[in-house]
């Protein structure tokens, strides 16, 4: 199988390190796209771990870009504001935001705010209710599962990633399983630019997310006129800090939720069969000893990561590395690059499910914001790899994925597998 991404990847490599390491910039989707944006953590770790870019698509920003620089902007929420917003955004993205307005959400807040509102969510994903989905899950998988092909390609993104995470998110919305598709079609709206995955223009993605909100708030509308209920809706519609909440804020929450439930796993599910694939000593080593599978999940996020970075604003003029951000400075905390950090990570770039510490990575971020749904992730992908080596001695990669055009979300667009028989 030829991939003909090495040759963009070699030439983005030389491009890289011939350009002067000021001119260097992060925020390429296009790089992304094609696992090419390497070449620019490792350089700039090494040369320029605290980095002012200037994007000609994304405007100035600072780019951190070691473990232990992002770990101190993420845990100090103080200095380092999520209130603009948790993503950089492109010029256009915010020349768009201005005419539409911001939808606020509990990620950009700062406490006491923050706090109120996350905890009315949290108990959806409290232990208790974990091992209450723990079963309903694993009987999800098992139907999806056996309902795959043997021995014919079929897209593994859209069968079996998309499919788990859809109904997992439907439950926690109390949404109609039926309807579960829109979920992740409406987080794709919410995450992709215009010309990338389901979005046509701005006009598309405002009408889909105008839709996406008349249903919300439908539900919203039922659920405040019933007794309080364990779904996310009913939780904020009776909670004491969300029930007054505008239309906005609400409308803002709820893409945080949708995203937040859909792409970190559905990402990490596809991601753990490509990085299997390309690592067959690893497959057979959890072929052989199944009970690596926990371990193997938590080194899939690492290697993965999900969520390429999170963004916040300086409050106050800060020194890091020696650089001094200046208060009302955008700062990008590069997770893909702190994960692959060398210094704390041994042997970054490889993929070992038997590491010693598997779970020592920053993919579900640090500090207040650290991802309320992480357990929930965890507990998705520990069963279907339950389910799938009961089932499936291998899956096959047959083609290189298409990959997710985007500095933000690290995933895949498709992934065409084949399984060659059942065990």
């Amino acid at each position: 199988m030829h991939d003909g991404s090495v040759d963009i990847k070699a030439e983005a490599r030389a491009r890289i390190y011939a350009q002067p390491i000021e001119a260097v910039d992060p925020a390429q989707p296009d790089l992304f796209e094609h696992d090419a944006m390497w070449p620019i953590f490792e350089r700039l770790r090494a040369e320029d771990p605290v980095h002012h870019a200037v994007s000609p698509t994304h405007g100035a920003f600072w780019s951190i870009s070691r473990w232990d620089d992002i770990m101190r902007v993420d845990s100090d929420h103080n200095v380092f504001s999520s209130a603009d917003g948790i993503t950089l955004q492109s010029l256009e993205s915010k020349a768009e935001q201005a005419r539409r307005g911001t939808r606020p959400s509990f990620i950009s807040m700062d406490p006491p705010r923050h706090d109120e509102q996350r905890k009315t969510v949290s108990p959806v994903v409290a232990p208790s209710n974990l091992q209450v989905m723990g079963p309903v899950i694993r009987e999800r998988a098992g139907q999806i599962l056996d309902g795959l092909p043997i021995g014919e390609e079929f897209d593994w993104v859209e069968q079996v990633s998309k499919e788990l995470t859809a109904m997992t998110l439907a439950t926690l919305f109390d949404f109609p399983q039926d309807e579960r598709k829109l979920l992740p079609f409406w987080s794709d709206m919410m995450t992709n630019a215009p010309g990338h995955g389901p979005v046509e223009s701005w006009e598309h993605k405002r009408t889909e997310l105008d839709n996406m909100v008349a249903r919300f708030t439908q539900m919203w509308n039922e659920r405040v006129n019933a007794p309080p209920a364990g779904d996310l809706i009913s939780m904020l519609a009776h909670g004491p800090s969300t029930r007054d909440m505008d239309r906005l804020e609400y409308a803002g929450n709820l893409g945080l939720l949708i995203i937040g439930g859909n792409d970190t796993t559905r990402n990490t599910i596809s991601g753990s069969v490509y990085a299997l694939n390309k690592h067959p000593a690893e497959y057979a080593k959890l072929r052989a000893n199944p009970a690596l599978i926990p371990s193997m999940v938590s080194e899939t996020i690492r290697w993965q990561t999900p969520l390429a970075h999170m963004a916040r604003t300086a409050t106050q003029d800060v020194e890091i590395g020696g650089r001094t951000i200046k208060a009302g400075d955008r700062v990008a905390m590069w997770y893909v690059s702190g994960n692959r950090d060398g210094e704390v990570v041994e042997h970054p770039d490889s993929y070992i499910i038997d590491r010693e510490r598997p779970r020592h990575h920053m993919s579900f971020g640090f500090g207040i914001h650290r991802c309320v749904g992480n357990r929930l992730a965890e507990l998705q992908l520990t069963i279907i790899w339950e389910e799938i080596m009961k089932r499936f001695p291998t899956i096959e990669l047959v083609a290189e994925p298409l990959r997710t055009h985007s500095i933000f979300v690290k995933g895949y667009e498709t992934l065409p597998v084949v399984i060659p028989r059942r065990a």
